[in-house]
């Protein structure tokens, strides 16, 4: 049976694999993984891993590795298709029988025009008596407009177990539809009943202007205070910002981003068009990639307090490694954009907007923040603090600058935080090229592959091919980088293969996740690739690292097609090369 490949990249997105793994094997969190027994081999000490940022698991005593889909294909002994159906059922997903796609299609349709008919009855409910504590909320208290509360949809769940199922039945939707769409729940009795209940809603629009799914605010003390729609094969939290059907339309030129609906949405009444929000998640790499198809410049506007700034901490680098300037907005006297725009108005916030930090001068005052610069020994801490940070940074004009600014702060001279930049900067080119070394050292047959029947005949291209790989897997921007390189200049089949695969997939819009391939690879393939990504990248100058990568396997290549064809100026650059590489 053909399982339509968007059903597959569906089910991928909607299993975490940590929670997969977990029905099977205990796991305890160290560092950013997690860590067990391996079940597939016995062992005392756990050198199983599972890596909830790569959806990965990789196990360093026996190799197996690979996504969600192979792991129940291994636990469960199963074949591909058996292992989609069993990981389906555990997800509440239906997997599309023979006319596959087409009925996928029809499926997905009709869940979209579902979520359509319920965000209008959630809407008309606001007319209604039973809305009258929904419309008291955001024309009273959120003091919205009726204009601005129209143009996002807002409505409310009245109070009650089935009032949106029982008028989605006399729309023709079944209940099965309404669990599928997220709109309904059923309990272990079989009782299915409103999600939603006694909640101001906040309709979630994708790109197209199809309602996905639902957010929704308590009118009392209930929990959780907001409650949002879960996964469903129309609706990824991952891959959607609340109004960014909106704010792709703005002429502002930056996008705003915000902790949750209303702030958002009170951005919008103030006539800032441009806020978006993420959706009771992180912000992730498959937001900020969204985002860097609208905007050059994005300005991070949470909440003042600790959770908030944590949060800007994380959003930073995830922003940045897609190109996008990133600046965080400070405010005083109010905990979120909404107080402070009602506390002050709009023309002090699109003062304070224009007078947003950089994130370099943002990351230094946190750091500066935990110190106390009269004390001598919090001033030295500070000053290490800040050179750790500093170094990090790939512009030495920009090491200069803000080391000068740190120096200020702490009140020595620019010279002497220029030598602690300089010194720590150093200390990480150091250690990273001795990494490498210990790399470059390590005798070629201990490198092979352990997974029987793949061999590296080229290990120098091989283990760029690994990193070419690796890069894309991690940041899938990447795949826009690549320019003339070609899965025939690859020197290891199976990696040429993934390659081409996952770079199809990104062409065509679709999953370029690990586990997405379960299907087209080997559990051996598998096993490798995991292993390839779960090795260490620096990810700092990721575009110069991939060209890197690139020219060696292009290098080889054209080796291995004749020397007598290689560019004069290539072949005298790779002669260059290997002489540094041996000492000469």
């Amino acid at each position: 049976m053909a399982i339509p490949e968007a059903f597959i990249d569906e089910l991928v997105a909607r299993s975490e694999i940590s929670d997969v793994v977990s029905s099977y094997v205990h796991l305890t969190r160290k560092g950013n993984n997690l860590w067990g027994l391996c079940p597939f081999h016995s062992e005392k000490t756990p050198s199983f891993s599972v890596s909830p940022e790569k959806q990965i698991y990789h196990c360093f005593g026996c190799g197996k590795g690979g996504g969600v889909i192979s792991f129940v294909m291994e636990m469960e002994n199963l074949p591909f298709v058996e292992a989609v159906r069993l990981l389906a059922q555990r997800a509440g997903m239906e997997v599309p029988e023979s006319g596959g796609s087409e009925s996928y299609r029809r499926r997905k349709e009709r869940l979209l025009a579902l979520n359509k008919e319920a965000a209008r009855f959630f809407h008309a409910k606001l007319r209604s008596p039973e809305g009258a504590a929904g419309a008291e909320y955001l024309f009273r208290k959120r003091g919205l407009s009726q204009g601005i509360v129209t143009r996002f949809g807002l409505g409310v769940a009245p109070d009650g177990w089935d009032n949106l199922i029982r008028a989605m039945q006399e729309k023709g939707y079944t209940k099965r539809e309404l669990l599928d769409a997220g709109l309904a729940v059923d309990n272990k009795k079989g009782r299915v009943y409103d999600r939603f209940r006694n909640r101001v809603m906040f309709p979630i629009i994708d790109l197209r202007g199809e309602v996905i799914g639902f957010g929704g605010r308590v009118l009392d003390d209930s929990t959780p205070k907001y409650l949002n729609s879960p996964d469903t094969v129309i609706y990824n939290k991952s891959r959607n910002l609340f109004a960014l059907n909106i704010a792709k339309k703005s002429k502002l030129g930056r996008i705003i981003l915000t902790e949750g609906y209303m702030d958002t949405i009170s951005l919008h009444q103030a006539g800032f068009d441009c806020a978006v929000a993420s959706l009771g998640t992180s912000l992730t790499a498959e937001h900020a990639q969204l985002l860097s198809k609208y905007t050059k410049e994005a300005v991070i506007a949470y909440d003042g307090d600790g959770a908030g700034v944590k949060a800007a901490q994380r959003a930073i680098p995830i922003l940045e490694k897609t190109g996008i300037q990133v600046r965080v907005l400070q405010m005083r006297g109010a905990k979120d954009p909404d107080e402070f725009i009602k506390k002050f108005g709009r023309e002090a916030f699109a003062k304070l907007l224009d007078q947003s930090e950089n994130h370099i001068d943002y990351r230094l005052r946190q750091i500066q923040v935990k110190y106390d610069l009269e004390d001598d020994a919090q001033r030295v801490e500070f000053l290490r603090e800040a050179a750790a940070m500093l170094s990090t940074l790939s512009s030495p004009v920009e090491r200069e600058v803000y080391g000068a600014k740190a120096a200020a702060a702490a009140g020595i001279t620019a010279e002497a935080m220029a030598q602690e930049v300089k010194r720590e900067y150093y200390r990480r080119v150091k250690q990273a090229k001795k990494q490498q070394e210990r790399k470059d050292l390590t005798p070629a047959a201990q490198l092979q592959p352990r997974e029987y029947g793949i061999r590296y005949a080229n290990m120098r291209s091989g283990r760029a091919e690994e990193g070419v790989l690796r890069l894309m897997l991690l940041e899938p921007g990447l795949f826009r980088e690549t320019g003339s390189l070609t899965a025939e200049q690859f020197s290891v089949p199976v990696l040429g293969k993934v390659y081409g695969l996952l770079q199809k997939r990104f062409q065509e819009g679709r999953s370029t996740q690990l586990a997405a391939l379960a299907g087209e690879l080997t559990p051996e393939e598998m096993s490798h690739l995991a292993a390839i990504l779960d090795r260490p990248e620096d990810l700092a100058n990721s575009q110069q690292a991939l060209r890197d990568y690139i020219s060696i396997i292009q290098t080889e290549a054209l080796k291995r097609t004749g020397e007598n064809q290689m560019d004069p100026l290539l072949a005298a650059r790779e002669k260059y090369r290997e002489k540094k590489a041996y000492g000469g």
